[in-house]
């Protein structure tokens, strides 16, 4: 029956096409320019009081990627038609069966309007910012400055360690690892031998470490002393002795490298503009946000808040992908 009433509709309306407006939206098809004499002009009218012109057929073309224009038809004439009676009358029918039913009042839609307008204030913000190319080369520069850690580094090397007790017993394994030097080996015997609750179940991976000790994982580090023994050997070796490591000894092996990195300002020119923009559309975000908290935000019950069911992560389980 929707179907039915969406093709009678239709037709109906394409028998309201005015002949100068068509003429008038021709021009939009492959270019998008406005016709500001004719804009106004009535293409199709629905129900009493609804009216689709000639700018807004205008418009939805001209937002139509090529690719997706052409599926419309290989002429500009069918290109409009079919716009006109396969997009905008059914999408213009829906909304305003919408209305009528008062859709916007339930919550799946009231809330999906309110984070379509939430999101449309953010992209006025970020077109009030501009667009990164607009972010000056002097700021790119005051930016690589003061961010010199994040675009020049030392070569790190990953590293397996398995910490023993002793130095018989770090030799002992180092033996073992020399006759096998697989990483299942080497699995099973820091599974069985290291001391570093933190890694053994991971084969003894301390990731890619720096000179400075500090390491790929997040919130750890190493014994500067590991990294410069590390560093004596190449890809695939042991270090040839245990390592004492306070009062432990280490059994090591080099797993990997990757090379130090020395960028310039020119090769991360645009990145840096591209966080910039970020910053700044944020920075202009909070501020409007703090604004309107100070004036708008009253009365809040935080007791409230523990009667809401909101099941924790720990109740629900991990998330899944």
């Amino acid at each position: 029956m929707r179907r039915r009433v969406l093709a009678v509709l239709s037709v109906v309306a394409v028998g309201w096409v005015d002949p100068q407006a068509r003429a008038a939206a021709a021009s939009a098809t492959d270019a998008g320019a406005p016709v500001d004499d004719a804009g106004g002009r009535t293409v199709a009218r629905l129900g009493p009081s609804d009216a689709i012109t000639v700018s807004d057929l205008e418009r939805r073309i001209a937002d139509m990627p090529a690719f997706q224009r052409v599926a419309y038809g290989t002429t500009a004439d069918a290109i409009r038609r079919n716009v006109l009676t396969t997009v905008l009358i059914p999408d213009r029918l829906l909304v305003m069966e919408a209305r009528a039913r008062h859709v916007e009042r339930e919550p799946p839609a009231e809330y999906a309007i309110e984070r379509a307008l939430s999101g449309a204030t953010i992209r006025a913000i970020r077109a009030r910012v501009g667009d990164p190319s607009a972010v000056s080369m002097e700021d790119v520069r005051a930016y690589f400055a003061s961010h010199p850690e994040r675009y020049e580094s030392g070569q790190r090397c990953q590293v397996w360690r398995i910490l023993c007790k002793t130095r018989e017993e770090a030799q002992a394994v180092l033996e073992a690892c020399r006759r096998d030097p697989t990483p299942k080996a080497f699995s099973e015997l820091a599974r069985e031998h290291s001391q570093d609750k933190a890694t053994y179940l991971r084969s003894g991976n301390l990731g890619f470490v720096s000179e400075d000790g500090s390491s790929s994982f997040p919130d750890f580090r190493v014994d500067p002393a590991i990294v410069r023994a590390a560093q004596g050997v190449h890809d695939g070796e042991f270090v040839s002795t245990p390592v004492a490591e306070g009062d432990y000894f280490s059994v090591l092996w080099r797993r990997g490298t990757i090379p130090a990195v020395h960028r310039t300002v020119d090769e991360v020119a645009d990145a840096i503009r591209d966080a910039l923009a970020r910053d700044r559309v944020k920075t202009e975000t909070d501020r409007l946000l703090g604004a309107l908290r100070s004036s708008k935000v009253r009365d809040v019950n935080a007791s409230l808040l523990e009667t809401i069911e909101a099941p924790s992560a720990e109740a629900t389980g991990p998330a899944t992908r």
